[in-house]
């Protein structure tokens, strides 16, 4: 299936940039590896290497590069928990801007990988929210 029709929503509300790039790398993933996760898995992995989950969308990152590490070391071979799209690989200073956009509680009093966790948290919240609000207009 052609990467476009199986767009996540949090790309659907994020630059075209960050959408190419999922479609470019979703289909010759399944080329290679056939329609499933490991296409989808290789798309968020292309996308996570230019831009980060802000909320409900994607933006691009300030630099490229691997952002958890997961992403540093990859292969199916190492599982290592993902950091859900937060530049884990940011400075402090990053994540305190971010945290500040997405209005999370406590932030100057966290930690760095408390302030990943938060963000997670809040993103999820917020692409939940958008979610919701898709379906009621009768989206997808």
């Amino acid at each position: 299936m052609p990467g476009r029709e199986v767009l996540p929503s949090t790309l659907r509300r994020s630059p075209e940039k960050a959408q190419r790039t999922w479609e470019k790398t979703h289909d010759s993933a399944v080329d290679t590896y056939g329609e499933g996760e490991r296409a989808h898995r290789t798309a968020f992995a292309a996308v996570k290497h230019e831009f980060e989950k802000v909320g409900d969308h994607w933006e691009p990152k300030g630099r490229k590069g691997p952002s958890d590490r997961q992403a540093q070391g990859g292969g199916p071979a190492r599982r290592a928990p993902t950091a859900s799209g937060v530049d884990a690989n940011a400075t402090k200073d990053h994540l305190m801007d971010v945290a500040k956009k997405l209005d999370v509680p406590g932030r100057s009093r966290m930690t760095k990988p408390e302030l990943v966790k938060a963000i997670e948290k809040a993103n999820a919240r917020q692409t939940t929210k958008a979610r919701e609000k898709s379906k009621a207009r009768g989206g997808r």
